[in-house]
Formats: C-alpha cells, sequence, structure tokens
C-alpha cells in the first residue's frame, strides 16, 4: 500500500508540475507588447527582413520596419529570428474524450465534437510546442455524414470551454469511400449495417438531404401558419439530426469530406450542386489533382497530406505533387496532420510542397497558415499578420520551412501559451523533483525490508554508557 501510494504521489506531483509550469504568462500588466527587429513573414504580403509586430490587448495593433515602443509595453527582442502566423491544422482528432467514431448508425449529425473535448490531452501541449494555434477537431470517417466538428484555439491550461474558437463558423464530417463503407459490426456477431458499397455511400447523404429538405419545408410551412393565425399552430418535432442538417442546406454550416478517389469526389460535387450547397473542403483528396478543375469551379478548398500514400488501396494513387497541382488550378489548398504527431511539424510538411511542385516560400506558409483559416472561413481572425487581427504567432529560431528551425514562442490572443527556454526549465525542475521522489521511495522501501523491532543504529555515532542516578 505504501508503495502504491508514494508512486500515486509521483505522478501526481509530475503532472502538477507540468501543468503549473505550462500556463500561459499573463498579459501586460499595460497590455501592450511588441516583437521587435524579426524577420517577419506575414504571409498575406511580402517578408520584412528586419521588423516589428506591436500587440495591443490580443491583437496585432501594428507591422512594419519602424514601429515606435510605446511606453510600459513588454518587449521581446527576437533579432536574428523569424515570426510567422500561428499553424491551423485542418483536420485533427487531439483534444477528445474518449473514441472518434459513433459507427452503428451511417448518420450520426446529432452527436458534436463540443461536447467531448479533453482540456488535459497532452497533445495541445505538443502540438502548441510545433507552433499550432488553432485546430479543427473532426468526428471520425466511419459514416457518410458524421458528427459536428469543433475548431479550437490551443489555449493550453484553459477549460475545454476556453478551447472553443468563438465565432467560428459550424461544421460537420461527411466521408466517401472504403471507411464508412467498411464501418459495420464484426461479421457473425450483429447485421452489417447499411451502406457497404460506394453507391450506398451516395444514396445514404441524398437520401438524409432529401430528410432534411421535407423537414425544412415543414418548418417553414409552420411558421407562415404561426403568422397568420390568431391562435398558436402545433410545431413539427424537433429532430436534432435534422436540424444539423438543415443547416447545411441552408449554408450555415460546412461541410468537411474524408475522401480519396476522384469519381467519389465528382460524385459528392454533383450531390451538393443538386441540393444547392458548397462542399467547405475536400479532407485527404489524394486524388484531388485528377479533378482538381471541378474542384475549383466548386469553390470547394482541399487539405490534403504532403506525402502519405499506399496505407490503403485507396491511397495508391497519391503523389507528393498533389498540393501544388490543386494550387496551380485555383484550388485553396492546406497541408494538415490527421495526426497528433505529423501536427508537430506541419512547417516542414508545407517545405515539402517546394520541392514536389516548385511552390514558393510564401505559397508553402500559407499551405499552413491563411489557406486553412480561408477553408474554415476564419481568415478575418487568423492566418496571416496584418493589424485587426488575432496575435497568434510564433517565433522560430530559423527559418520555419528550415527542417532546423524550432518553435521559441507561441502566441495564442497575445498571450505565451509555449516558451521553449520555460520548456527546458521546466524538464529540469521534473528531473530534480523525479530524483528525490525515487530516492525517497527507495529509503522506505529499505525501511519495510527491516525485521520487525529492530533497528539498525547510526553508525556514524558514538553510544557512550550513562550511570543510572543515585537511590534517594
Amino acid at each position: 500500500m505504501k508503495k502504491t501510494a508514494l508512486m500515486a504521489t509521483i505522478v501526481l506531483a509530475s503532472c502538477a508540475a507540468w501543468l503549473l509550469a505550462s500556463e500561459p504568462q499573463r498579459s501586460p500588466a499595460s497590455g501592450v507588447l511588441i516583437i521587435k527587429d524579426a524577420f517577419i513573414l506575414p504571409v498575406s504580403r511580402p517578408a520584412l527582413p528586419k521588423g516589428s509586430v506591436l500587440i495591443r490587448e490580443g491583437k496585432i495593433a501594428e507591422i512594419g520596419p519602424q514601429v515606435a515602443t510605446p511606453e510600459g509595453a513588454t518587449v521581446i527582442d527576437a533579432k536574428g529570428q523569424y515570426v510567422m502566423p500561428g499553424i491551423i491544422d485542418c483536420h485533427s482528432h487531439i483534444a477528445i474524450s474518449g473514441g472518434v467514431n459513433e459507427g452503428t448508425l451511417a448518420v450520426t449529425a446529432m452527436v458534436g465534437i463540443e461536447d467531448v473535448i479533453d482540456p488535459e490531452d497532452i497533445n495541445i501541449y505538443r502540438s502548441l510546442a510545433g507552433g499550432v494555434t488553432t485546430a479543427n477537431i473532426l468526428h471520425g470517417s466511419a459514416n457518410p455524414i458524421g458528427g459536428r466538428n469543433q475548431v479550437i484555439k490551443l489555449r493550453w491550461g484553459k477549460d475545454a470551454k476556453g478551447l472553443i474558437f468563438e465565432g467560428a463558423k459550424p461544421g460537420i464530417k461527411f466521408a466517401l469511400g472504403e471507411n464508412p463503407k467498411r464501418s459495420r459490426a464484426t461479421p457473425g456477431t450483429s447485421p452489417a449495417r447499411y451502406p457497404q458499397t460506394r453507391m450506398g455511400v451516395e444514396d445514404v447523404i441524398r437520401d438524409a438531404l432529401i430528410e432534411a429538405r421535407t423537414y425544412t419545408e415543414k418548418w417553414d410551412e409552420y411558421k407562415k401558419r404561426a403568422l397568420a393565425a390568431d391562435k398558436p399552430a402545433i410545431p413539427p418535432a424537433k429532430d436534432l439530426k435534422l436540424e444539423t442538417l438543415a443547416e447545411i442546406l441552408r449554408g450555415e454550416r460546412l461541410v468537411h469530406a474524408h475522401c480519396y478517389r476522384a469519381d467519389e469526389i465528382l460524385m459528392l460535387l454533383r450531390v451538393a450542386d443538386e441540393f444547392g450547397f458548397k462542399i467547405a473542403t475536400f479532407q485527404h483528396v489524394l486524388e484531388g489533382y485528377k479533378v482538381a478543375k471541378e474542384i475549383a469551379e466548386h469553390g470547394a478548398g482541399a487539405s490534403t497530406f504532403s506525402d502519405w500514400w499506399a496505407y490503403k488501396v485507396e491511397a495508391y494513387d497519391a503523389i507528393p505533387y498533389n498540393a501544388a497541382i490543386m494550387t496551380r488550378k485555383g484550388v485553396v489548398v492546406s497541408i494538415n496532420s490527421d495526426s497528433a504527431e505529423e501536427a508537430r511539424h506541419l512547417n516542414q510538411e508545407a517545405a515539402k510542397c517546394m520541392k514536389y511542385g516548385g511552390l514558393s516560400e510564401q505559397e508553402a506558409l500559407a499551405l499552413v497558415t491563411l489557406n486553412p483559416a480561408k477553408q474554415l472561413r476564419i481568415d478575418n481572425r487568423v492566418g496571416s499578420i496584418e493589424p485587426g487581427k488575432d496575435a497568434d504567432l510564433v517565433i522560430y529560431n530559423r527559418h520555419p520551412l528550415s527542417v532546423y528551425a524550432v518553435a521559441q514562442k507561441v502566441f495564442i490572443d497575445g498571450q505565451v501559451y509555449f516558451d521553449i527556454q520555460k520548456d527546458l526549465e521546466m524538464r529540469e525542475r521534473l528531473e530534480k523533483e523525479r530524483a528525490s521522489l525515487k530516492e525517497k521511495d527507495k529509503k522506505e522501501r529499505e525501511r519495510e525490508r527491516r525485521p520487525e523491532g529492530r533497528r539498525t543504529p547510526p553508525t556514524d555515532v558514538t553510544t557512550t554508557a550513562v550511570e543510572p542516578p543515585d537511590e534517594p
């Protein structure tokens, strides 16, 4: 019991120290911060070899080669370093409590990521260390129509509500291909779930949208009757699934569609045109280069991998030139992670598109900043360094497209949520604490191994006989 208790103490103490050490710095008392003399990469315009960024109350106030330092401002000397917008991951599964799939139904539009955000997921902090400040947290791909997504800011140390990106347009996850048609019960245990073919996936999506359109018509008719009648009319039954799908038809909810093959991409484009809405992003979209013209004409974005392929049959036609070809055809393209590990070096993933496709530095950086912001409809807030936007920034020790680049500080809303120097100091403190607790545990075990009732006298103490007191 003692050993178990002590080991629990070690774990808890380490976790507490980790959480405490990684809490964000408080904003300056004046609410003003200036990053001086850095190589600035605004993304929305050409680079500024030597300039400063002024931040007021969490917003970018000014950027330029000569920015005056206000009295009382906190000054960060970034000479010899690089400043870029915070990285935006358009496809992530971090910060989710429990599984990401609800595979029992083909349409699960009634469920939402917001309800299961886990603010203590260590991958939030690790993604921050890689320069990520915003992420689109998506449901899995077990369903032709999955759950509602949630865009978050990686405000490590905040509660679940504190992570939510306020004002971000809501979305939902669709999925095409192998995943939704194979996501069924294990054969022999229960009936297989429909659909089991690619045609069935299309049918499920179309049928759900028809149902949502009928639902919308019923509510529109009810509202007309309610306005015209002297007495209240009886409303239709509320349905959370159909409410969500109706938002898609009204253009109020973005569709992010998991896909691989060109034929299925074209299929979903036709379905969207039939029902009068736009696909916001095709996710993965590994054969997007084959139908880039059609994607661009529809107005959809494409969020893809830099160089993942051949991990299943659908991915065999993937090529590393995919992102560049779609970009040249007029598609707004982003590079995403779909992986807690990949999220830690998305800047380097974007750099690969310079080698495979010849994108410029600015175009490559846009793949992980401004372009995903556009895809998520949050580019008025983040994605580039411009006055008025949120101060979500990353300071790198080298050019962020270099394999040697390491994030030094990461800001969200003008607050430092990651500082590599503090991180290193924290590690040192934790190592000392761990060593101290191990030594304490070792002594405790040695004490427990001694025979009952025996005491080992100290070796460095001389025992002196004491005469008994005289009798009275």
